[in-house]
């Protein structure tokens, strides 16, 4: 099968799409055919290497996937050979504590595809047979595949971390990535009165205001916590929504209402942050870190995206050799929600 593998961290040249052995599923696992692949920050991540972390190489990329169920292994069962599905991106070591409780990402042996184990940017993927989630026949494989990691992300952080109530104002940040346009959708789903937005780049901010932001406003222009403060008559933004970090951290505190809520999913612009104590603890303020979410909340979320309520943003389809040029626009900052990587496999039997 072609695969996209890792051999060793670096630059764009270290993405090779080569022949690789079709992996065989072990009992509990499923083999599915990729017949499209979702690009997010994650791979550029793992290509790159984080210091002080050990990535298991040689890797196959890749955490978002969708196809068709191509073998089953022992003792499966509710799947079956050729049914299409979408992949679950956060996979499990064994059954404890946090996943009785439905909180897999708090599992200590939690893990993500293409960051643990071999992931989707193959033309064929085992997984666990509870990563793969039926997917009905209205739901592109391309939909399908920009879909589960940003929008669980996004759910995790809006609706679990932050508690969004019916009414209250949301302010996303860096409207144009995956997680963000994500965000965007979940907020007006969950009943946020006003939608606000930053980006950087004029043409972003017209395809936010496009997806339902109210305002969009500019992070690099240090007077956006005014702006968002007076649109909302002075008391500020009742959540933050943020992976940036650094850049926008004191700001988005500023900008907050009393009692309001900063959740952030990633840290692009740096590892550390300088917390105004005086200002977090005088406003009752919450910072809230948050990673992935519940499977369950997933099988909930491809429900709406079935029934035409969320919907990922593709800002475009590129063939699977094509991942270097994938990762470069990716980290050039031209995309505007995901990429995703087809395959261009048939379905079993076709």
């Amino acid at each position: 099968m072609r695969a996209v593998v890792i051999r060793e961290h670096g630059g764009l040249d270290r993405l090779e799409v080569a022949e690789r052995p079709i992996p065989e599923p072990g009992p509990g696992e499923v083999r599915v055919r990729v017949a499209a692949a979702g690009i997010n920050h994650l791979d550029a991540w793992v290509r790159r290497g984080v210091p002080g972390h050990v990535f298991p190489l040689p890797i196959v990329p890749g955490c978002d996937g969708a196809g068709w169920v191509d073998a089953l292994g022992a003792g499966v069962q509710g799947l079956r050979p050729g049914q299409r599905v979408v992949l679950a991106p956060g996979v499990v070591a064994a059954e404890d504590a946090a996943t009785a409780a439905g909180v897999d990402q708090l599992s200590p042996g939690y893990g993500i595809l293409g960051e643990t184990r071999d992931g989707t940017c193959a033309e064929h993927v085992v997984v666990p047979a509870r990563n793969a989630l039926p997917l009905g026949a209205d739901v592109s494989f391309e939909r399908a595949a920009a879909f589960p990691l940003v929008h669980l992300t996004a759910w995790n952080m809006v609706v679990r971390r932050a508690g969004l109530v019916p009414g209250e104002t949301v302010l996303v940040h860096a409207a144009g990535s995956g997680v963000s346009t994500a965000a965007l959708g979940i907020a007006r789903l969950c009943g946020a009165a006003r939608v606000l937005a930053t980006t950087s780049s004029p043409a972003k901010a017209e395809r936010a205001r496009a997806l339902g932001a109210d305002l969009v406003l500019d992070y690099t222009d240090p007077g956006w916590p005014r702006a968002a403060r007076q649109a909302t008559g002075g008391a500020g933004v009742d959540v933050v929504v943020d992976h940036l970090g650094p850049v926008t951290f004191e700001a988005s505190l500023k900008a907050l209402a009393r009692g309001g809520r900063y959740v952030f999913c990633g840290a692009t612009t740096g590892q550390r942050a300088d917390l105004h104590l005086n200002l977090a603890f005088f406003k009752n303020l919450s910072v809230l870190g948050s990673t992935m979410g519940r499977l369950g909340d997933l099988h909930r979320l491809l429900t709406l995206l079935e029934a035409g309520r969320l919907d990922p943003v593709v800002d475009a389809v590129l063939p699977l050799e094509d991942v270097r040029e994938a990762h470069r626009r990716l980290e050039a900052r031209e995309v505007f929600g995901k990429l995703v990587l087809a395959t261009g496999a048939r379905a079993p039997g076709a």
